[in-house]
């Protein structure tokens, strides 16, 4: 990936509904190059696909919370099993895997604090799976809009172990 493909990720993030035509007038190439550009972006993968953003506030939802949710036994089908039935519910955002102490973190929106208590009373606390879970509620929320490609760095001797 160049510095073409950089900026044409950090535009189509910030709005993905510019034309190539216009991708093209703001990084200074012509529009068949944005286009080609675009498409190789898509078929290599790094462009997934395009997303209208919804403001959870106006659609009842301005109650966040991540809830960490540790599973037994702990085996192959009841992690895929739960993570399939935890994701297709309303109230989930999205689901984790993770590592350490829990199992699963799980992200979800609610309107309000009783909606976040029955959920985690009536649809968590009720699986046979869970052996526990904790909430962490969501209080405000900062968000990189442009992702990006990290630079290498060389990591110093002393940090890999040798002296």
């Amino acid at each position: 990936m160049d510095e073409i493909d950089a900026q044409i990720l950090e535009l189509l993030q910030t709005d993905a509904r510019l034309s190539h035509r216009e991708v093209a007038r703001r990084i200074g190439v012509a529009p068949s190059t944005a286009m080609e550009r675009v498409r190789g972006l898509e078929r290599r993968g790094v462009i997934t696909g395009y997303r209208a953003q919804v403001s959870l506030e106006a659609l009842g939802r301005s109650v966040e919370a991540f809830v960490t949710v540790r599973v037994s036994p702990l085996s192959r089908s009841v992690i895929t099993t739960f993570q399939d039935s935890i994701a297709a519910l309303p109230e989930v955002l999205q689901v984790f895997v993770v590592a350490g102490d829990n199992d699963f973190l799980v992200h979800v929106a609610v309107p309000s604090i009783e909606r976040l208590h029955a959920f985690l009373m009536d649809r968590l606390s009720q699986r046979k799976e869970i052996v526990g879970f904790q909430t962490v509620v969501i209080f405000q929320r900062t968000t990189s809009p442009v992702v990006s490609a990290l630079a290498e760095t060389s990591v110093p001797d002393s940090v890999r172990g040798r002296r």
